[in-house]
């Protein structure tokens, strides 16, 4: 009930007004703090961003420098509570009909207007399939009318139940009520883009010598593989409260060589601690190593096309086999959580229950599935062998070798192991050309559909193309309903049929760990895993 609640009281608030002054999401310097001369900053992303195109993306490396550079109509507060960011207030009518009223004076980094119309034409073009977005799903899964239409390519983008009133008023329709509607608006895909920009240079408009954003930075220098950096955009509406001037992404995949050039002083912010330095680092650097609870769930994802794993006996087998709590506890110990299920044991205000076979004894899995795979027609005669794939790593190759071992231990099966750049895997996964592979789901937003949405029927990010008419009509029925009771127990139906089907193993829930500077200051990170520039300072040291 909690978040549903904050809405009703945000929208009382905003609409007298009394929101906008506030601003949590902005540098906070505490009285009396002293600040370096120089406020620059260097943090890790992790890999190399596919594109900084925010209708092309799908992943926290994208997302993680599209928050610091463009904004959306709201945002969501540590807290759960809804502030507003480029809209300044909203009503709705019926909680089908929502109108949102843009602050007035906001421009784009070029000194140009924002106005309704960019953010009308953006959600179409993310809607609309020539744009092949990752992502052409989520208004429809927002319920905006139309929206699951348009992204079929059975009607124009232009039908979108989204409008300009005027420049300054923009109003969404939708075909039923949604209670996450705001929290959904949060995500990086939903920013607008200048229109402009994008018709006149296409696939380039990124470009640092030709984006144009409405965030607290903007991009300078693109060096491929190498950094993008990003300086304050001067024009942001709240510049006023940006203290840090200039901050530089490095694409660095080795956890070990981040940690290095962390120590180094090259880097203020790691991007991950690797798995086997944790215990040495958190003796060593103890109050530099933050470790943040994360709404994100690790798993080993099947092509349910391809046979032998068209055949859930295989899946399920693979998944009883799978000794997740020493993956959890051993292999990684940072305090992540053995996984039995899709999205999160708890979320939104939800309890899930875990499948029966979570509870057996480790014994009693591996002989079920052992009988499993024989009635598949795999054995020691006939070993099952696959492709497992995960992105460049130390931690995914450690898990991976983990569960090749206990597999082959267990099973006699022959995972053989692959691994390709971060780009090129997701270009794998969407064009089907795999047997396993290493995914990871960070929640949109605080609800189990975040995370149960991408296994449904010709959803753009169901790359598994598991099909089932109940799952389906499981999670319509959750969205229809504004009872979170009973919306929780359409949710457990969901997770229920995955744990039977299997088009996923769930292998661990998440935890984010970073290495930070002492002179960060205003570092923290949500429970999707975001910290923004922003909201960032640099100490005096």
């Amino acid at each position: 009930m909690k978040s549903l609640h904050h809405n009703r009281i945000t929208l009382t608030l905003l609409a007298a007004g009394l929101l906008a002054s506030t601003s949590l999401l902005a540098a906070e310097v505490p009285p009396g703090t002293e600040l370096a001369g120089k406020q620059e900053l260097v943090r890790n992303n992790g890999s190399e961003p596919a594109t900084l195109d925010p209708h092309k993306v799908e992943s926290d490396v994208e997302g993680n420098i599209i928050r610091d550079i463009f904004e959306g109509l709201v945002a969501v507060r540590p807290d759960g509570t809804i502030e507003p960011r480029l809209a300044e207030t909203w009503e709705q009518k019926d909680n089908t009909v929502w109108t949102f009223h843009l602050r007035p004076g906001i421009t784009w980094s070029d000194g140009t207007a924002i106005t309704a119309n960019d953010i009308v034409w953006s959600w179409q073009r993310l809607v609309d399939p020539k744009t092949v977005s990752p992502y052409a799903s989520y208004p429809a899964n927002m319920h905006i009318v139309h929206a699951a239409e348009i992204s079929q390519g059975k009607m124009a983008p232009d039908s979108l139940g989204v409008k300009a009133l005027d420049d300054q008023t923009l109003q969404i329709t939708l075909t039923q009520p949604n209670a996450s509607l705001l929290q959904m608006l949060d995500h990086y895909v939903m920013v607008p883009i200048d229109p402009v920009v994008v018709k006149r240079f296409g696939d380039k408009w990124t470009q640092p010598s030709h984006i144009v954003t409405s965030g607290a930075y903007k991009p300078t220098q693109w060096v491929v593989n190498e950094r993008i950096v990003a300086e304050r955009n001067l024009r942001y509406w709240d510049n006023a409260h940006t203290v840090i001037n200039k901050v530089t992404y490095l694409p660095i995949a080795s956890e070990t060589a981040d940690v290095n050039r962390y120590k180094a002083g090259e880097i203020d912010i790691v991007y991950t601690v690797p798995i086997n330095q944790f215990a040495q680092l958190k003796k060593t650097m103890g109050s530099e190593l933050k470790v943040f609870p994360q709404l994100a769930t690790y798993y080993y994802e099947f092509n349910t096309t391809k046979a032998p794993f068209n055949d859930p006996r295989v899946r399920m087998a693979l998944n009883l086999a799978l000794d997740k709590d020493i993956i959890a506890d051993k292999v990684l110990g940072q305090g992540q959580r053995a996984a039995w299920l899709i999205s999160q044991p708890v979320i939104g205000g939800v309890t899930l229950k875990n499948p029966d076979y979570a509870s057996w004894p480790k014994e009693k899995r591996i002989e079920e599935a052992k009988k499993l795979l024989a009635a598949a027609g795999f054995g020691p005669d006939h070993p099952l062998t696959f492709n497992l794939l995960y992105n460049t790593s130390e931690s995914h190759q450690r898990i991976a070798i983990a569960a090749s071992s206990m597999w082959k231990k267990n099973l006699g099966v022959n995972a053989k192991l692959q691994n390709q750049e971060w780009k090129t895997m997701l270009d794998t996964m969407h064009t089907g050309n795999f047997d396993v592979v290493r995914y990871a789901w960070i929640a949109d937003y605080d609800d189990a559909a975040s995370f149960l949405n991408n296994f449904r029927t010709g959803d753009s990010e169901n790359t598994s193309k598991y099909t089932n008419q109940a799952y389906d009509d499981a999670l319509k029925n959750a969205a229809k309903t504004a009872d979170l009771a009973k919306r929780g127990e359409y949710y457990q139906q969901a997770e229920d049929l995955l744990a039977r089907d299997v088009p996923a193993i769930p292998v661990y829930h998440y935890v984010r760990t970073h290495l930070v500077k002492p002179w960060v200051g205003g570092f923290s990170s949500d429970k999707l895993g975001f910290y923004y520039t922003k909201d960032m300072y640099i100490l005096k040291h």
